[in-house]
C-alpha cells in the first residue's frame, strides 16, 4: 500500500511544513515592557526627589545667607568699633588733645578702608553737576565761582555698593548769581 502523504495547508495557502509560526511571546514582551516602565518610573521618582532635596537645600542656604550674609562685615566692624570705645574711654584734655584726633582720624580711615574692602564707594559730588539719580537737591544757592546746575555742598555724602546706589547725596545745588 503506498502511503499517502498528504500537506496540510497553512492559512494563506503554504505548508505548514514549509513555513513555521514565528515564536512570539506577547506575555514576555509585555513582561519586559513592563520591567522598563518601572525602571523609567523608579527613575524619575529618584530625580524627582533629588531635585525637592536640592530645591529645599536652596531655599535654606538662601535664608542662612539673607540672615548671615553681612557676618564678616560686622566681624570687621566690631574691630572699628573696639578703637572707638577706647577713644571714649581716654581722658582727653589739653595735653592730649592732638593724640585723641589723630587716633578719631585714623578709627574713620580704617571704617573707610573696611567698607570699600566690602564694596562700599563713596561718590565724589562737590562741584559735580546735578544728577537726579545720585542727588538729592536740599537747596539751591547763587555762586560765581561754580556753574549754575553744578553742587556747591554736599551735607551727606552718596555711596553705592556693588555698583548699586544704597544712598543719594543730599546736597545745594548752584544757581546763576543775580549781579
Amino acid at each position: 500500500m503506498a502511503k499517502n502523504h498528504q500537506k496540510s495547508e497553512g492559512p494563506e495557502g503554504g505548508s505548514a511544513e514549509s513555513k513555521e509560526a514565528p515564536s512570539f511571546d506577547v506575555s514576555n514582551e509585555i513582561k519586559k515592557i513592563q520591567e522598563q516602565a518601572e525602571k523609567h518610573r523608579n527613575d524619575y521618582l529618584y530625580l524627582r526627589a533629588e531635585f525637592d532635596n536640592y530645591r529645599k537645600h536652596s531655599i535654606k542656604e538662601r535664608a542662612e545667607i539673607s540672615k548671615y550674609g553681612a557676618e564678616w562685615l560686622v566681624r570687621d566692624l566690631l574691630g572699628v568699633l573696639d578703637n572707638f570705645e577706647r577713644a571714649l574711654q581716654a581722658n582727653v584734655g589739653t595735653e592730649n588733645f592732638s593724640n585723641f584726633k589723630q587716633g578719631i582720624e585714623m578709627t574713620a580711615v580704617e571704617l573707610k578702608n573696611l567698607l570699600q574692602k566690602h564694596g562700599v564707594e563713596e561718590l565724589r559730588c562737590e562741584g559735580q553737576a546735578f544728577d537726579p539719580n545720585l542727588h538729592e537737591a536740599l537747596s539751591s544757592e547763587p555762586s560765581s565761582k561754580i556753574p549754575p546746575g553744578h553742587i556747591t555742598k554736599v551735607f551727606k555724602k552718596a555711596y553705592k555698593y556693588n555698583e548699586k546706589l544704597v544712598r543719594p547725596a543730599q546736597v545745594a545745588v548752584s544757581q546763576k548769581s543775580e549781579s
